[in-house]
């Protein structure tokens, strides 16, 4: 039940937040492209590590039989 009152308040505060007025400058935002670019990478490189040792495995078979045919 404490979680209720706390979902309030941050609804409050999400609520009444006012504008920063603060520079976001080229480097920021060059830093945060390569940050997505880099997670991006990162999460098609993993991908392709756990997907390439099956689909060689299943390539060779499929020359193996080619061959033994």
């Amino acid at each position: 039940m404490k979680k209720l009152p706390l979902f309030f308040l941050f609804l409050f505060f999400l609520l009444a937040a006012t504008n920063a007025y603060a520079y976001v400058g080229p480097g920021l935002g060059l830093g945060a492209i390569g940050t997505i670019l880099g997670v991006l990478a990162s999460i098609l490189l993993a991908l392709f590590a756990v997907l390439w040792y099956p689909i060689k495995r299943l390539v060779r078979k499929i020359k193996r039989k080619k061959e033994e045919q």
